[in-house]
Parts: structure tokens; C-alpha cells; sequence
């Protein structure tokens, strides 16, 4: 039964993704202001999920060296990732893709992905522990998948495209719960050190990607928006850690 409570919560945790279907109602004009907010709120939501939920969660099972050398390999290897999406498909500097759209659709689902191997390793060991542990990614999620939509949207994809790659992003937690049941003997070892591996990921991705795109906006009264956004975003990361 662990597996089936394992499947079934990963499963309603990918629900979250498809939160972009609510902005199908708005006019393209109005989005457009929208979205820059939901830019600003993703790299508020990404900073604040790398330093107030992965990289403590890390710190439990893993030394200050390690913790700090593997938050840099994530923060590196995106930024080698970049390079190359950038050198392919942008050399002539015509982007209707931005490379950090893939950056954060390989971040987010190895971020789903070690939520589900802690959500599996959670009814493995008690039914309370799981459903306690499925609410508390749930509340941080709610906040990343809105972000992500926007970041996808931002990057050139279509609503119906980002809603789908979101979706399929999403379901590598159900890959992770299944995973994790038959490996929960092993897998705090395995997924400890991935937690750091994603938030050097999310740190470069909201530092080198989102932020200096809200720099860019000339609309002061936009960019003062976005600005409270991403304060927002932190927010809501610390509020979820605390109901947590």
C-alpha cells in the first residue's frame, strides 16, 4: 500500500502544474503586465526555496564542505547547460526559445524527482509521516509551479506548451516516489546529495536568468511591481516553511 499512497500523492502534487490553466482567461494586453510579475515572483519563489528549504534540508545529512561543493556543481553545470542551449540555438542571436527555459524545466524535475523520493521514503516508513510530508510539498509547490509558468510563458513558450511541459516536468515525482520505494533503504543517501545539485540550479537560473531580465524592464511601475514580487515570492517560501 506504501507504494500505491506513494503514486497517488506524487501524482496529486503534479496536479499543481497545470495552476497557468486560471491565466487562459486573460487578455494577451493585461498578461503581458502580468507576467512580469509572475517572472519576479519565480525568481523571489526560486532564491527563497534554494536557501530556506533545499539547502537546510541538505545541511541535515551532509557537511558544510559538501554541502557548499555540491550547491556549486549545480550552479556550474546549469551554467554549462546555458552555454550550450545559448551556442544552439541562439549563435545568431535570435532567440524564440531563451536557453534558461530548459535550464528550469531540467531544475524543476530533478527538484519533483527528489520530492517524490522523499514522499516515498515517507509512507515507506509511516502513513501519518507520508500524508504530513505530501501537504508540506504541496505548500511549497503551489508557489514554484506558478513562477515556473511564468518563467516558461517569459521564455517564449505558448500558454497550451508551457502548460503541458510543466504537467510533464511535474510527473517526475511520480518517477521518484517509484523509485524511492524500492530503493528507501538507500535513497536518503541518494537524494541528499541532489537537494544542494538543485539549488545551485534554481540560485543561477533566478540570479543570471530572471533578475537581469526585470533590469531590463523600462516601465518603472512595472519594474517596481516585479520588485514586490519577488519579495512576495520570498514570503511565501517563509511562510510555507513555517506552516511546514
Amino acid at each position: 500500500m506504501a507504494l500505491l499512497y506513494s503514486i497517488l500523492a506524487t501524482f496529486l502534487v503534479s496536479l499543481i502544474s497545470l495552476v497557468g490553466i486560471f491565466t487562459f482567461g486573460i487578455k494577451s494586453k493585461y498578461f503581458e503586465n502580468t507576467l512580469f510579475l509572475l517572472v519576479g515572483f519565480a525568481a523571489g519563489s526560486l532564491i527563497g526555496t534554494a536557501f530556506l528549504h533545499l539547502l537546510p534540508e541538505a545541511a541535515k545529512g551532509l557537511s558544510s564542505e559538501n554541502l557548499f561543493l555540491f550547491t556549486i556543481i549545480g550552479f556550474t553545470l546549469f551554467f554549462v547547460i546555458e552555454r550550450y542551449f545559448h551556442w544552439r540555438h541562439c549563435h545568431e542571436k535570435v532567440c524564440k526559445i531563451h536557453a534558461f527555459t530548459y535550464l528550469n524545466l531540467i531544475g524543476d524535475g530533478v527538484h519533483n524527482f527528489t520530492d517524490g523520493l522523499v514522499i516515498a521514503a515517507s509512507f515507506t516508513t509511516d502513513f501519518r509521516l507520508g500524508v504530513v510530508t505530501t501537504l508540506a510539498v504541496i505548500l511549497h509547490e503551489i508557489p514554484q509551479e506558478m513562477g515556473d509558468f511564468g518563467i516558461l510563458i517569459f521564455g517564449g513558450l505558448s500558454k497550451s506548451k508551457a502548460l503541458l511541459f510543466n504537467f510533464i516536468c511535474a510527473l517526475t515525482a511520480v518517477l521518484g516516489a517509484i523509485l524511492g520505494y524500492f530503493l528507501s533503504n538507500i535513497i536518503a543517501n541518494f537524494s541528499i546529495y541532489l537537494i544542494p545539485f538543485v539549488a545551485g540550479g534554481f540560485i543561477y537560473i533566478a540570479s543570471s536568468d530572471l533578475i537581469p531580465e526585470l533590469h531590463r524592464d523600462p516601465d518603472i511601475k512595472r519594474a517596481n511591481f516585479s520588485l514586490l514580487a519577488f519579495i512576495f515570492g520570498v514570503v511565501f517560501t517563509i511562510v510555507a516553511k513555517l506552516i511546514k
